[in-house]
This record gives structure tokens, C-alpha cells and sequence, in this order.
């Protein structure tokens, strides 16, 4: 490779050092950040392997980090949903995973209707309330405000 092509396949970006200074942060949720820190736009975003692949870590330890990031408000939640099918998210209980599955085909569901479905099922109100909770913290309810004001 000659050094003009070289040259051309070379990308500068700049990066705070702020991410270094979050105590809570282990070496693999700093360079997940360093690695979306190079993509210089959302469209251009990279997958969660090429981010394990480029961070030097396992799919796993790069999800884990982008939770971390998403926690300590360095990334947005809404970019971690895009990446991470919510079936691939560890902090989701399988009860979680699946009302989130109901509440995407029916997205004007309210408690009541939820609590309907408590009767063609072996879960009761609070094990509903209990997803719903889940749901909340981990923050996917965010395109459901009759059920984020539920939970509130």
C-alpha cells in the first residue's frame, strides 16, 4: 500500500477525554465509546460485532458495556434499542420480553387490557406490575406513555 492510500483509508475524529474520568467505567465500555466516537454519523452506526470486533472484546462484553453507557448517560437509550434486539437484553426478564412483544403489535394498550390477559394466563396482576417495572427502568416503555404513566 502506498502511503497516498493509506492516506485516503485514514479517518481523524476527536474524543473528549471525559470518558476517562467516569470512575464507574471499566476498559470495555471506554472503548465501545471510543468506537462509536468514530462513526461519524447514525446512519453510518456499527453493528454490535464490528463494535466487539474493533473493541477487542466478545458480543457479550460489548452489550454489557453499551448497557454501562446507557446507565451513566452516555449514549442514549434509544440508540441501545436500535443496536440490541430487546431479546438479545440480559436486564429483561423473559415475562418482560414477551409483554414488550404484546405491547408492540397492540401499542394502544392500556392496564386494563393488560390485566384481561391476566385471566387467559397463569401470571397474575403483579407479575404484570412487575414487567411493566422492568420495562420502565430499563427504558423501553419510552414509546408507551399510557404505560409509562402507569408505572410511574
Amino acid at each position: 500500500m502506498n502511503p497516498e492510500q493509506s492516506n485516503a483509508s485514514i479517518r481523524n475524529f476527536t474524543l473528549s477525554s471525559e470518558i476517562f474520568m467516569h470512575a464507574n467505567l471499566d476498559i470495555y465500555s471506554q472503548m465501545t465509546y471510543i468506537v462509536l466516537s468514530s462513526y461519524m454519523s447514525e446512519s453510518n452506526r456499527p453493528s454490535l460485532a464490528e463494535i466487539a470486533q474493533k473493541g477487542r472484546m466478545s458480543t457479550k462484553q460489548a452489550m454489557n458495556s453499551m448497557q454501562r453507557l446507557v446507565f451513566h448517560k452516555l449514549i442514549p437509550h434509544k440508540f441501545y434499542r436500535q443496536m440490541i434486539n430487546e431479546f438479545q437484553d440480559d436486564r429483561l426478564s423473559w415475562s418482560a420480553k414477551g409483554l414488550l412483544t404484546y405491547c408492540k403489535e397492540n401499542t394502544v394498550t392500556s392496564i386494563d387490557e393488560l390485566l384481561v390477559l391476566c385471566d387467559q394466563t397463569d401470571e397474575d396482576e403483579q407479575s404484570i406490575r412487575k414487567a411493566l417495572d422492568e420495562l420502565k427502568s430499563a427504558g423501553y416503555l419510552e414509546d408507551y406513555p399510557e404505560l409509562n404513566r402507569i408505572v410511574s
